[in-house]
Protein backbone atom coordinates (compact mmCIF):
# COMPACT_ATOMS: atom_id res chain seq x y z
CA UNK A 1 0.00 0.00 0.00
CA UNK A 2 1.36 3.39 -0.90
CA UNK A 3 1.06 6.51 1.66
CA UNK A 4 -1.45 9.10 0.89
CA UNK A 5 1.07 12.24 0.42
CA UNK A 6 -1.29 15.55 1.35
CA UNK A 7 -0.13 18.87 1.14
CA UNK A 8 -2.02 21.60 3.76
CA UNK A 9 -1.75 25.04 2.08
CA UNK A 10 -2.88 28.33 3.98
CA UNK A 11 -1.52 31.74 2.88
CA UNK A 12 1.57 31.67 6.23
CA UNK A 13 1.99 28.82 6.87
CA UNK A 14 2.68 29.18 10.83
CA UNK A 15 -0.61 28.21 12.22
CA UNK A 16 -3.61 26.05 11.08
CA UNK A 17 -1.47 24.13 8.00
CA UNK A 18 1.51 23.65 10.30
CA UNK A 19 -0.95 21.96 12.82
CA UNK A 20 -2.55 20.06 10.25
CA UNK A 21 0.45 18.49 9.56
CA UNK A 22 1.01 17.78 12.43
CA UNK A 23 -1.77 15.67 13.12
CA UNK A 24 -1.61 14.41 9.66
CA UNK A 25 1.68 12.96 10.32
CA UNK A 26 0.46 11.21 13.03
CA UNK A 27 -1.51 9.37 10.82
CA UNK A 28 -0.53 5.83 8.99
CA UNK A 29 -0.44 5.53 5.11
CA UNK A 30 0.01 9.16 5.02
CA UNK A 31 2.90 11.58 4.36
CA UNK A 32 1.79 15.21 5.05
CA UNK A 33 3.44 18.44 4.25
CA UNK A 34 2.73 22.00 4.60
CA UNK A 35 3.34 25.50 2.70
CA UNK A 36 2.17 28.47 2.55
CA UNK A 37 1.34 31.26 0.05
CA UNK A 38 3.17 34.10 2.15
CA UNK A 39 4.86 31.98 4.35
CA UNK A 40 5.68 33.59 7.80
CA UNK A 41 9.09 33.62 9.35
CA UNK A 42 8.40 31.14 11.88
CA UNK A 43 5.72 28.98 12.93
CA UNK A 44 3.07 30.79 15.47
CA UNK A 45 4.23 29.99 19.66
CA UNK A 46 0.76 29.27 20.09
CA UNK A 47 0.31 26.82 17.60
CA UNK A 48 3.28 24.66 18.75
CA UNK A 49 2.26 25.10 22.11
CA UNK A 50 -1.50 24.34 21.82
CA UNK A 51 -0.29 21.00 19.54
CA UNK A 52 2.28 20.09 22.42
CA UNK A 53 -0.82 20.19 24.45
CA UNK A 54 -2.38 17.01 22.48
CA UNK A 55 1.16 15.41 22.30
CA UNK A 56 2.36 16.66 18.67
CA UNK A 57 5.87 18.58 19.07
CA UNK A 58 5.86 20.59 15.70
CA UNK A 59 8.52 22.92 16.42
CA UNK A 60 11.02 21.34 14.27
CA UNK A 61 8.61 22.07 11.14
CA UNK A 62 9.40 25.12 9.11
CA UNK A 63 7.18 27.39 6.84
CA UNK A 64 7.89 26.62 3.28
CA UNK A 65 6.95 28.53 0.10
CA UNK A 66 4.70 26.48 -2.06
CA UNK A 67 6.39 26.77 -4.62
CA UNK A 68 8.77 23.72 -3.39
CA UNK A 69 5.80 21.32 -4.06
CA UNK A 70 4.53 22.66 -7.70
CA UNK A 71 6.01 19.99 -9.55
CA UNK A 72 5.25 16.79 -7.12
CA UNK A 73 2.52 14.66 -6.70
CA UNK A 74 -0.14 14.70 -4.33
CA UNK A 75 -3.77 12.76 -3.80
CA UNK A 76 -5.25 15.57 -1.85
CA UNK A 77 -4.28 19.45 -1.56
CA UNK A 78 -6.18 20.69 1.12
CA UNK A 79 -6.43 24.45 1.08
CA UNK A 80 -7.01 26.16 5.05
CA UNK A 81 -7.70 29.36 4.56
CA UNK A 82 -10.08 31.35 1.82
CA UNK A 83 -6.78 33.53 0.85
CA UNK A 84 -5.07 30.41 0.10
CA UNK A 85 -7.43 29.04 -1.96
CA UNK A 86 -8.02 32.17 -4.11
CA UNK A 87 -4.33 32.21 -4.23
CA UNK A 88 -3.34 28.89 -4.79
CA UNK A 89 -0.89 28.31 -8.07
CA UNK A 90 -1.24 25.55 -10.56
CA UNK A 91 0.18 22.83 -9.81
CA UNK A 92 2.43 21.21 -12.49
CA UNK A 93 2.36 17.49 -10.51
CA UNK A 94 -0.60 15.48 -10.72
CA UNK A 95 -3.10 15.91 -8.15
CA UNK A 96 -6.02 13.61 -7.25
CA UNK A 97 -8.18 16.05 -5.60
CA UNK A 98 -8.04 19.72 -3.88
CA UNK A 99 -10.13 20.19 -1.33
CA UNK A 100 -10.71 23.13 0.54
CA UNK A 101 -12.06 23.62 4.31
CA UNK A 102 -11.64 27.05 5.80
CA UNK A 103 -10.90 27.40 9.32
CA UNK A 104 -10.71 30.90 11.30
CA UNK A 105 -7.22 32.30 11.67
CA UNK A 106 -6.18 31.78 15.16
CA UNK A 107 -2.95 34.71 14.59
CA UNK A 108 -2.98 37.13 16.89
CA UNK A 109 -5.84 35.80 18.97
CA UNK A 110 -5.48 34.27 22.99
CA UNK A 111 -3.91 30.76 23.75
CA UNK A 112 -7.28 29.33 23.65
CA UNK A 113 -8.57 30.40 20.23
CA UNK A 114 -5.57 28.55 18.98
CA UNK A 115 -6.78 25.58 21.08
CA UNK A 116 -10.74 25.97 19.56
CA UNK A 117 -9.20 25.97 16.24
CA UNK A 118 -6.51 22.88 16.67
CA UNK A 119 -9.78 20.58 17.62
CA UNK A 120 -11.49 21.50 14.99
CA UNK A 121 -8.96 20.79 12.59
CA UNK A 122 -8.08 17.48 14.15
CA UNK A 123 -11.75 16.86 13.48
CA UNK A 124 -11.59 17.31 10.20
CA UNK A 125 -8.53 15.58 9.32
CA UNK A 126 -9.67 12.14 10.37
CA UNK A 127 -12.40 12.51 7.80
CA UNK A 128 -10.07 13.25 4.72
CA UNK A 129 -8.58 9.64 5.17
Amino acid sequence: MTNKRILVLCTGNSCRSQMAEGFLRQMDGVEAFSAGTEPAERINSHAIEAMREVGIDISRQQPEHVSKYLTQEFDIVLTVCDSAKETCPVFIGKVGQRIHHSFEDPAGQSIEKFREVRDQIAEYVKTLI
